[in-house]
This record gives structure tokens, sequence and C-alpha cells, in this order.
């Protein structure tokens, strides 16, 4: 089923003959469109740019790239002098964004024909590019957040960038502190809330960018997809909770992952009745010396990371 977001293109969106689950009219935050539609199923997103606010301002855009999966969005640009400029259009393919008309044919082609990079590349001005773009749609940016204290993101962020690498072209960054100092390893890197734009842009060629964001916002809006980590002891739970009682609430529909964890799996199913929460792994503690570990793969193929060997 399709989605359809409309503005000042209503009319010709309606006259569209294809299943919409549901239309949204008006002129929306960008973050209000994130939020809505993140963890919502369609088969394909026709978006009137007209109906995000300050569409003209490509970060805005920006921001939707790195949210929702945009081989499903086809975006329906106005007549403005800014969303028809080469500049504009080559930041959209910058950004993974290859599926974009100005009319309702276009539309309708895009919806039974997508583009790829090959349909879109003439117009692409790579020369141009700004340098404190976002990473390219082929890399995949991946978050890594603690939520209660010292729940280990950083060695969990290490542990994976070393399981990685092995298959794949990889970086780790971590914000707003230096604990990578004291690990060993290229790619390797401490950025700030500030710069972390830049810095990510520095690695867009590699196939994954892990990001210890800390409590950075900046950080956790650049990812694809974030495991948020949990050191399920009595003490951290009941710290956690007594600091903000709807944490737990927070986390629904997160994938969550029970880290420096001793439980069983039964211990695992009396934490999720009784948080009602679905955890997505349970990591035991692990030695950061070892290599190979079939834990940290196994983590890593749930994630999608099929070159993986458990």
């Amino acid at each position: 089923m399709n989605v359809i977001i409309a503005n000042k293109y209503q009319t010709m969106l309606q006259s569209l003959n294809i299943d919409v689950i549901k239309v949204l009219t008006g002129e929306f935050e960008v973050d209000d469109i994130i939020s809505s539609f993140q963890n919502f199923y369609f088969q394909r997103m026709i978006i009137d740019v007209t109906a995000i606010k300050n569409y003209r301002d490509i970060r805005v855009i920006q921001k939707l790239s790195i949210s929702l999966d945009m081989e499903k969005v086809i975006l329906l640009l106005d007549d403005s002098p800014e969303t028809n400029s080469s500049e504009y259009l080559s930041q959209l393919i910058s950004m993974g964004i290859y599926n974009f008309t100005k009319n309702i044919d276009g539309v309708l082609y895009l919806y039974n024909n997508p583009n790829s990079y090959r349909d879109v590349a003439h117009i692409h001005q790579i020369e141009n590019e700004s340098k404190g773009s976002v990473a390219s749609g082929d890399t995949r940016i991946i978050g890594i957040k603690g939520v209660t204290k010292e729940s280990g993101a950083t060695t969990l962020t290490y542990l994976m960038k070393n399981e990685l690498e092995n298959y794949y072209s990889v970086a780790a960054i971590e914000v707003d502190k230096r604990d990578f100092m004291f690990l060993r390893g290229k790619n390797l890197v401490s950025s700030t809330s500030v710069e972390i734009g830049n810095t990510v842009a520095k690695y867009s060629d590699c196939e994954v960018i892990l990001i210890d964001v800390n409590t950075s916002s900046a950080a956790l809006e650049l990812c694809h997809d974030v495991i948020y980590l949990i050191e399920p002891s009595i003490i951290k739970l009941n710290r956690v909770m007594m600091i903000n009682a709807k944490s737990f609430k927070d986390l629904a529909s997160k994938n969550l992952v029970l880290n420096k964890s001793l439980l069983n799996n039964k211990d695992v199913m009396d934490f999720e009745y009784e948080s009602r929460l679905k955890v997505m792994f349970n990591m035991p503690p692990l030695n950061d010396r070892d290599k190979n570990i079939p834990e940290v793969n196994e983590l890593l193929k749930k994630m999608g990371f099929d070159r993986q060997r458990v």
C-alpha cells in the first residue's frame, strides 16, 4: 500500500490510480513526517515537496533522506528556481534520492519504474558537492547509544568495527569524548556534535560508519539505524527509572540490546514482560582482546550484514 503527502499539488495527486493506505494534506515539519512514518510499512511514498516546511533548504531534505528509505520515496518537485537548480538536484542524488519529477506522468512512471543512480548520473555534479554533505546512499550509518550509565557503548562500537572490517570498509566515530585514544586500530575517530556532519562526510567512501553517539542529538539524526544499550543489572535499571520514568516507554519499537548481560533466556523473557519491550539481542560480557567473536558477528548478522560469519 502507498502513502501520499500533499499540499500544493493535492488535486494532481488525487488523480493517481493507485492503492493508498494513508494521505496527509497540508504543510508539515520534516521531523513530524519522520516520526509518523519511520516505523510505518509502505510500498511507495509520494511526497509533494511543498508539503515539507522549508523544503528549499536542502538540509531539511537531508534529514528526510537519513530517516526514510528513499528508494521507496517519489519526490514531486515544484517549479521554484531553488528546487530546479542543478545544485539542488545534484545534492538530492548525493543523498540517494533518485526518484524525483515535476509532473504527474513522471510520478506514475517512477511508481512503476524506479530510477537507479545510472538514470540520474548525467545530472550529478560531483565536482560541486559540498564538503560537508552527508555520506552517500551506499554508506550505512549505525548509531550505538547507551541508555543505562556505562552500558559499554564505546567498547561494543570498537568490537563491531573489528568484526565488520573483515568484510567491509568501515570507520568508527565517537562523539564528545576521547576514549578511542586508548584503543588500537585505523579509522577510529573522535569528533564533536558540532563537527560530526563534516567527520561523517570525510568517511563517506566507507561502506559502514559506526557512531558512538553518546548524548549527541546531532549524531543521532545522521544515523540510518540505532541500537540502544541497556546493562540489565537491577541497580542500573532502577537508576534509569528514577531519573526518567518514561525511559522504557520511549524505547518501544527501538533496536534494544542488553549489553554486558548475564541474563539467561528465561530472565530475558521476564524482562520483556515486565518492561513491555522487545529485546533484539542479549549480549554477554566479552573479552575485548578477542578476534572473531561469535556473539558480535551474530548481532551484525541480525542487523543485515550478511557477509559476517558466525
